[in-house]
């Protein structure tokens, strides 16, 4: 599985941008999938993860009612819509699939990650 996460960019606080992560190479469809990102001399952190059939989401308290994940099997695409952005939303995100048939729960943890893409830069000046 390849996994490419693309539409960072440089934006201010109180704006919004919509990541989107496009799989490749085997269908993801039953792959729980996440959202993480890590931040200049911090650790990879935990955004947020959907379910494989979508039908279950879970979210890090820190972006709680401003991201929505959400996915579009049939494109093998995975979003997150990011509203009302922070300059403390400032990292690289990366997004993330489990092994298939994996619960959502394994997809809040990166060691629970079985394939990850690139990361883009989200820029979030004050």
């Amino acid at each position: 599985v390849q996994l490419q996460a693309f539409g960072g960019g440089l934006v201010q606080a109180g704006d919004s941008l919509r990541l989107s992560c496009a799989a490749s190479g085997r269908t993801v469809s039953r792959y729980a999938m996440g959202w993480f990102r890590q931040a200049p001399g911090k650790e990879r952190e935990f955004v947020a993860a959907i379910s494989w059939s979508g039908g279950s989401t879970w979210y890090d308290d820190s972006v709680k009612g401003r991201f929505t994940i959400s996915r579009d099997n049939a494109r093998m695409t995975v979003y997150l819509q990011m509203n009302s952005l922070k300059p403390e939303d400032t990292a690289v995100y990366y997004c993330a699939a489990t092994r298939p048939d994996a619960p959502i729960v394994v997809a809040t943890t990166p060691g629970g990650m079985d394939y990850w893409g690139k990361g883009t830069q989200v820029t979030v000046s004050s």
